[in-house]
Order: C-alpha cells, then structure tokens, then sequence
C-alpha cells in the first residue's frame, strides 16, 4: 500500500512530464495551485484522473474529478488515500 509520501511524489512526476514537458520546476510545491491557477487544463486532469485510477486501482466518480480533490499535489494525494481506504 501506498503511503501520501510515494502518492506525491508519482503525481508531481507525472505533472512534470505532462504540463513541464519533463523539466524540473522549482516552483512545483505540494501545495501549488494546479486548476486555479491554469497550470494544468481539463485534458491534463482528466489525463491525471485515468492514471490514478490505473495506478492505484481507484475509481474517481464524475462528482470527484473537480477542483476540489484536484487543485494540488497535497490534494490528489490525500484523495487518492481517501479512496484507497
């Protein structure tokens, strides 16, 4: 099982390749707003949103895929726990 830590840092890895084209961004913290801010579109969330599921064996309900389990890193990964329980 996967704990927050390891879910963290698989997201930010997968949005530094996906919205950083896989550079390093310093200015990528866990609390980072991804939706509100516009770094990361509805493609790449929905992108996300698949991955985790695939990852970790989750379902995110239509109601879940939103800003609010979505617009940081600290975010996902508590959702993701959330789900896993």
């Amino acid at each position: 099982m996967s704990n927050k830590q390891d879910i963290s840092q698989t997201v930010r890895q997968f949005i530094l390749e996906n919205v950083f084209g896989g550079n390093e961004n310093s200015d990528l913290k866990s609390d980072t707003s991804l939706i509100s801010s516009r770094l990361m579109d509805s493609i790449v969330a929905l992108k996300l949103v698949t991955f985790l599921e695939n990852k970790y064996g989750i379902e995110f309900e239509a109601h879940e895929v939103s800003q609010d389990n979505l617009d940081s890193i600290d975010r996902v990964s508590d959702f993701v726990l959330s789900k896993m329980k």
